[in-house]
């Protein structure tokens, strides 16, 4: 899945070292909001410090995330989880070559009159 938004939050990088293999992990969540006519916010993490020094994310950033979900089981409750697995910088729409397209020019006629009514006008009203 994937979504498009901008950064609004920076929270904590948080670390440790896992007991079953020894070795140290970081993850890093972020809060995206999307920008639409009703706005909806979202929380994913990245995990593992290579990834968060490659997507470099900062509050502004406009974003699109692409991220798996899934829940997991602790002391009988469930949390979900957002993982994003790649991030991609917005762009903005791409305009033409030739840049943005004028508009025709306006020719300089006399307006035309429709007050002027007509005797064949059979249009009802």
């Amino acid at each position: 899945m994937e979504i498009t938004g901008k950064v609004i939050a920076v929270l904590p990088e948080r670390g440790g070292v896992s007991q079953r293999t020894g070795s140290e992990w970081k993850v890093q969540e972020y809060v995206l909001e999307t920008q639409e006519q009703y706005p909806r916010k979202m929380c994913f993490d990245v995990f593992g410090a290579d990834k968060i020094a490659q997507f470099a994310i900062k509050i502004g950033d406009q974003l699109t995330v692409s991220f798996d979900i899934d829940a997991r089981e602790y002391n009988g409750r469930w949390y979900n989880s957002i993982r994003a697995w790649k991030v991609e910088r917005a762009t903005a729409p791409a305009e033409s070559p030739a840049g943005p397209v004028p508009f025709p020019p306006v020719s300089d006629a006399a307006p035309v009159d429709f007050s002027a009514g007509d005797s064949k006008d059979d249009l009802p009203f």
